[in-house]
């Protein structure tokens, strides 16, 4: 009868799993926001582009419109260039979480690996003591009569 396998270093692996998976919705967190600073950023980008035009199209501006418009197209750029350094504080957030999630995927894989290699050695190790087993039985049975 064969024991069963078990692998010594199973709670830090399920945490290790865990760690993982943290790491995973950690990073997926932060492409969502990402994606929507990039939104944000194409709204933006939209408005200033409909504003240039439309001071384009306008002959007639009063004094107090064209400073109203001034002011309105200073702070459309002045809200881009904002959201585009938000922008670069995500992507970098963004692949420093990536390189944690590497970093605990490969701690994982090298436990998953360690109990695959402990299991082959205790099947290996199980196999050669029931062979034992076997070889003593038949000998021990070799020289008698069935009678």
């Amino acid at each position: 009868m064969t024991k069963p396998f078990h692998f010594k270093l199973e709670k830090i692996l399920v945490f290790r799993k865990q760690l993982e998976d943290q790491a995973k919705l950690a990073l997926a967190q932060a492409k969502q926001q990402e994606e929507a600073q990039n939104r944000v950023l194409c709204r933006l980008e939209e408005a200033l582009e409909a504003c240039l035009t439309s001071m384009a199209t306008d002959k007639h501006m009063t004094q107090a419109d064209l400073w109203l418009w001034t002011s309105y197209k200073k702070r459309l750029e002045a809200d881009k260039s904002q959201g585009t350094i938000i922008l670069k504080n995500i992507q970098n957030q963004v692949a420093a979480l990536r390189q944690e999630l590497v970093t605990r995927s490969t701690q994982r894989k090298l436990l998953e690996k360690l109990r695959a290699k402990q299991a082959e050695k205790h099947a290996h190790v199980q196999q050669n003591k029931e062979q034992k087993e076997f070889d003593e039985t038949a000998t021990l049975r070799y020289g008698r009569s069935p009678y």
